[in-house]
């Protein structure tokens, strides 16, 4: 069989198209389970709020939703808005839900920018398990900030992301300059 990775990619099946390939195979250990809830009742998005801030890695909390730290940060400063309530989609959320989860994530989006100035966000809601959703059965909305040339080599050929910041210091950063 040809090695795919020396041919030219006009002589591939499908389309060409502008967009160049980053693989990452490291992502599969999260994908095949790890950090997962295994059951409802196991689920962080749940357990985050009972903990204290610093053990829950909570950044902020609202009256119907709060905003953590993805455990499985894609760059520094990578927060989640969820709502407290155990729902899975965005259509199961109440306008008041809907609401508070668009206006922490705004105001993720101001502290960030505070925090770090990152050039720009990803946002996004990954609905249902098909969609790439970890953790489909709590609803989260990913704020991820974004730098150019963010990403490197390193999560191709050594299988590891780096990230300059640990977690805790991050959420550390993050509630305080969200209280000001």
């Amino acid at each position: 069989m040809p090695d795919i990775e020396m041919q030219d990619p006009a002589e591939l099946a499908g389309a060409p198209d502008a967009f160049q390939r980053l693989w990452t195979p490291h992502r599969m250990v999260y994908i095949n389970g790890a950090g997962k809830p295994k059951s409802d009742g196991d689920c962080p998005f749940c357990s985050s709020p009972e903990k204290s801030d610093e053990e829950g890695l909570i950044v902020a909390r609202g009256e119907l939703a709060y905003v953590v730290m993805n455990l499985f940060p894609y760059s520094p400063g990578h927060v989640l808005v969820c709502p407290y309530r155990h729902v899975p989609d965005y259509t199961d959320l109440t306008p008041e839900e809907t609401r508070e989860v668009a206006e922490l994530t705004q105001e993720a989006m101001r502290v960030l920018r505070r925090v770090s100035n990152p050039a720009g966000f990803n946002l996004g809601m990954n609905q249902g398990a098909v969609a790439g959703a970890g953790i489909a059965a709590h609803l989260h909305q990913h704020i991820v900030p974004r730098w150019g040339g963010d990403m490197n080599f390193l999560p191709v050929i050594a299988q590891t992301r780096a990230l300059p910041q640990l977690l805790g210091d991050a959420r550390q950063q993050l509630a305080d300059a969200w209280k000001s």
